[in-house]
C-alpha cells in the first residue's frame, strides 16, 4: 500500500513536472518570436532611414531652395536613428516614443515626396522614381512587420495570461508586451477638397 501511494504520488510529481517545462519552454519559444518580430519591425524601418539621404540628395539637387524640409528629414531621421528599444523590454510607453520618432519620419518623407509633385524635372528623374517606388515597397513592409509583430506579441500575451500557464508566466518573470498601436493622426478622417 505505501508503495502504491508512493508510484501515484511521485506519478503526478512527474507530470506537474513535464506541464511546467513544457509551458515554461512554451513561453521561452513565443517570447523570442516576439523579439525576432521586433527585430524586422526595427530591420524594416532602417530600411527607409537607409533611403533617406539618397532621397535627400536626390531632391536638393533639384530643389535647393527647399532647404527646411531637407533639414526636417534630415533631423527626423537623426533623432529615429536614436532612439533604440531592447525587445526585452518593449513598454507602452518607449514603444510610443519609438513610434512617435518614426510617425515624424514619414511625415517629413510625406513633405519630402510633395515637393516631388512641385518640380517636373526631379519628378521625372529616374533616380527620384525609383527611390520613391522603394519607400513605398518599405512602407509596405513595415506595415507587414508591425502586423507580425503584434501578432506575436498577442500569442505570447494570451500564453502569459491563460490558466494555468499564466503560474510559470508569473514564476518566472514573463510579463505581457506592448503592442504597436495606429497613430492617433489614423483616427481622424482625411478632407478631400476639390
Amino acid at each position: 500500500m505505501k508503495n502504491k501511494g508512493l508510484i501515484i504520488t511521485l506519478a503526478i510529481v512527474a507530470v506537474v513536472a513535464i506541464w511546467a517545462v513544457g509551458a515554461y519552454n512554451s513561453l521561452v519559444t513565443r517570447s523570442e518570436k516576439v523579439d525576432n518580430a521586433w527585430s524586422q519591425v526595427e530591420n524594416q524601418y532602417q530600411r527607409r532611414l537607409d533611403l533617406i539621404p539618397n532621397l535627400v540628395s536626390t531632391v536638393k539637387g533639384y530643389a535647393a531652395h527647399e532647404q527646411q524640409t531637407l533639414n526636417e528629414v534630415v533631423e527626423a531621421r537623426a533623432k529615429a536613428t536614436q532612439l533604440t528599444i531592447d525587445s526585452s523590454n518593449l513598454t507602452p510607453e518607449k514603444l510610443a516614443e519609438y513610434q512617435q520618432a518614426q510617425g515624424e519620419v514619414g511625415a517629413a518623407l510625406g513633405r519630402l515626396m510633395a515637393i516631388g509633385e512641385s518640380y517636373p524635372d526631379l519628378k521625372a528623374s529616374n533616380n527620384f522614381m525609383e527611390l520613391q517606388a522603394q519607400l513605398e515597397g518599405t512602407e509596405n513592409r513595415i506595415a507587414v512587420a508591425r502586423k507580425d509583430f503584434n501578432e506575436s506579441v498577442k500569442s505570447y500575451n494570451l500564453k502569459t495570461k491563460r490558466f494555468p500557464t499564466n503560474l510559470i508566466a508569473s514564476a518566472f518573470g514573463f510579463e505581457p508586451k506592448a503592442y504597436f498601436e495606429a497613430a492617433a493622426e489614423a483616427a481622424s478622417v482625411p478632407t478631400v477638397e476639390f
